[in-house]
């Protein structure tokens, strides 16, 4: 039996692009995220999520409590699809952190480097990882929803196709976007991956 689990990546919120929030937990969806979350549960409405789990951030269980709008299901906050711990970075403008040298060393070797005074990227897959294989050993044949965060999306994807952390800038993952991965005993397989919300 294989379980579906759909990656989500939570909509937009106000200071996307600008701001590495990171685990700073109190970052709503703006208006334009609140309409992409919602349109992302209108379009997966009808798929038959048996679950819905979510990051405890609050922009990731704002978008999660939006899929439950259309389709009723069980929401549980996991903190295996926590963001990633970015340590002393939360909080930073983008365009103040280019001046780091530990930055350009983040971006540039993910596989290795460490967020200042927080978590690596292998830590964050191995997480991420153990979570989903558990998850499909107990659901086998449902569908189960995730909401995650970018990085946290890409991680996963990097193990499963076996790709080095190092390449995980090499895709997108865009704001309530979804990315399919089938698991079960046998292992994990990519269906799908950034399908973006219209």
């Amino acid at each position: 039996m294989t379980a579906t689990i759909i990656l989500v990546r939570h909509a937009a919120h106000s200071q996307l692009e600008h701001v590495l929030c990171g685990r700073a937990g109190d970052v709503p969806l703006s208006e334009a995220g609140s309409a992409q979350a919602l349109r992302l549960a209108r379009r997966l409405g009808g798929e038959g999520v048996d679950e819905v789990q979510t990051s405890p951030v609050r922009r990731a269980r704002e978008t999660a409590q939006a899929l439950t709008m259309v389709r009723r299901a069980p929401v549980t906050v996991a903190e295996a699809l926590d963001e990633v711990d970015f340590g002393e970075w939360t909080g930073r403008e983008f365009a103040a952190l280019e001046g780091d040298p530990r930055w350009r060393e983040w971006n540039a070797r993910r596989g290795a480097a460490r967020a200042p005074g927080g978590e690596a990227m292998v830590a964050v897959q191995e997480r991420v990882l153990a979570h989903l294989r558990a998850v499909a050993r107990r659901a086998e044949g449902l569908v189960v929803a995730m909401v995650s965060h970018a990085d946290v999306i890409r991680a996963a994807v990097a193990g499963v196709l076996g790709l080095s952390l190092d390449r995980i800038l090499a895709f997108d993952i865009d704001p309530a976007s979804v990315t399919r991965i089938a698991a079960g005993p046998w292992g994990e397989r990519v269906l799908s991956l950034n399908e973006r919300t219209a």
